[in-house]
């Protein structure tokens, strides 16, 4: 293993976070507010220590796929232990393990929470917390690989580790080039929401940050009534289609952009990403139906709350814990689909959903007839076997991980739907939960032990599992 290289790449990561905390120091000096103080010297901190490390020499500069998932893993880390230092040492959030799981939250673009008051906070503050989301959401190292200079070999390896979903691909011959069209195509979309906020009568900062939130599927509201404070159907109508837009695959997204719609229209995965929102829409809608005035306002809620869920954004604009059982039990399920594969939304991804229906058919066909040859095709072409290994390994540590941790946070004795909730939604990274921490309550009645658990069950849903299961593995870290 080449340790040298990953703790130089660390040291790169450190540095990073010190420059993107220079964009907090910006805001607090538009509103003179003196916590930017607090943001300059952590960034100043931050840049020198990473300085530090990045100059340790090394032997050689080769990456692996071990090398790939560790720095992966540990960056996302590192970025969070010290990502959480503003808050901390401005005393805005207290208490050090709050201001970590809100930080973690941001990067894992979750959007769960422990402030009771968020409009408390200063534009510093929230700045930053919003920024978080759009930095994790099309990750930490995908912004590295763009302007990668100095590590040799497959760094497609960190691409494949931070890149949500079974399978990733380059969409050009070069994986920085890729990683540069992602991150451009990113912040077009971002920029084009800002735009149509503001036309909608936005202010400015809320429209960014808003922005932000929506194309990482974050989720952080900047006011405590979250989007439903603005009352604007306009306003959640353009947060709705791009939180959409943010959870479809972007390679299918750069197709559309190109012209190439045949192409992108072939996926199932975005078809089924459609009928689903669809589906769970229309059966919402009629279930609510007696709560609301009329139709039109019905579907307005439904169609923001499904699409809010699947893309696990975790904006609301009603308190959905007051509406029926069967609308609830959807959108939990919800909670667990997610967006697309590549896109910035969590959850255990529909392609995953379809993998598994695929295999499932395939195993009952040849239970009917054993000597029959059933191949699996995805988009027209088949599913290697090393691609439904990793599916179902995946499912199998998420499994575990839900039920570990489930169990470590009903010590906190609440009640069933409030521990479940809250587990589901930070492994999955959705946001809100059901009861104690739903859509109108937040995380800070937990204890600090389940807060440090949910902060692992988010970075576990960001990074799919894998990367911070090899942290704990030996075979990782022999020679």
């Amino acid at each position: 293993m080449n340790r040298r290289m990953i703790i130089a790449m660390l040291g790169k990561m450190l540095c990073l976070e010190g420059l993107l905390l220079l964009f907090p120091v910006l805001i607090a000096l538009l509103y003179q507010e003196r916590e930017g103080v607090v943001y300059a010297g952590c960034a100043l901190g931050l840049s020198l220590f990473g300085w530090v490390l990045n100059r340790i020499p090394m032997k050689h500069t080769r990456m692996y796929a071990r090398e790939g998932f560790l720095i992966v893993a540990l960056s996302w880390i590192t970025f969070s232990v010290f990502g959480a230092l503003p808050f901390w040492f401005s005393g805005e959030i207290p208490s050090y393990v709050d201001a970590f799981f809100e930080i973690v939250s941001g990067f894992t673009t979750t959007g769960s929470s422990i402030l009771t008051d968020v409009e408390a906070l200063s534009h510093t503050a929230l700045f930053w917390r919003s920024f978080s989301h759009w930095v994790g959401g099309m990750g930490i190292l995908v912004l590295m690989v763009a302007f990668l200079r100095n590590a040799k070999g497959n760094t497609l390896h960190i691409l494949k580790a931070e890149m949500p979903g079974p399978v990733v691909g380059k969409l050009v011959s070069k994986v920085n080039v890729t990683a540069r069209i992602l991150y451009y195509l990113y912040l077009f979309l971002t920029c084009l929401e800002v735009l149509l906020l503001v036309l909608g009568g936005m202010p400015l900062f809320d429209s960014l940050l808003n922005a932000f939130a929506t194309a990482g599927t974050g989720g952080f509201a900047i006011k405590n009534a979250s989007i439903a404070y603005y009352q604007s159907a306009y306003l959640e109508g353009v947060i709705t289609v791009f939180m959409f837009l943010f959870g479809i695959n972007f390679n299918l997204i750069y197709f559309f952009l190109l012209g190439k719609f045949k192409a992108a229209l072939q996926s199932q995965e975005l078809r089924w990403y459609a009928g689903i929102v669809l589906g769970a829409t229309v059966l919402i809608t009629f279930n609510i139906l007696d709560l609301y005035s009329s139709l039109w306002e019905a579907l307005r809620y439904a169609l923001f709350q499904v699409v809010s869920i699947i893309t696990t954004t975790g904006f609301v604009t009603a308190d959905y814990g007051l509406w029926p059982l069967f609308s609830q039990t959807i959108l939990i399920m919800l909670m667990f689909i997610g967006a697309c594969a590549g896109s910035t939304g969590g959850g255990i991804k529909v392609s995953r959903i379809l993998l598994y229906l695929k295999s499932a058919r395939r195993n009952i066909r040849r239970q009917l007839h054993p000597n029959t040859v059933v191949s699996m095709n995805m988009d027209g072409r088949p599913v290697n076997n090393g691609v439904m290994q990793a599916a179902y390994a995946y499912l199998v540590f998420y499994l575990i991980i839900f039920a570990g941790s489930l169990l470590i946070v009903t010590l906190d004795n609440m009640d069933f739907t409030s521990s479940f909730s809250a587990v589901a939604t930070t492994l999955n990274n959705v946001g809100p939960a059901l009861h104690v921490a739903g859509p109108v309550g937040n995380f800070s009645s937990f204890s600090d032990l389940s807060k440090i658990v949910m902060s692992f069950d988010m970075l576990a849903g960001r990074l799919e599992i894998f990367p911070l299961i090899l942290l704990f593995s030996y075979s990782t870290w022999k020679k």
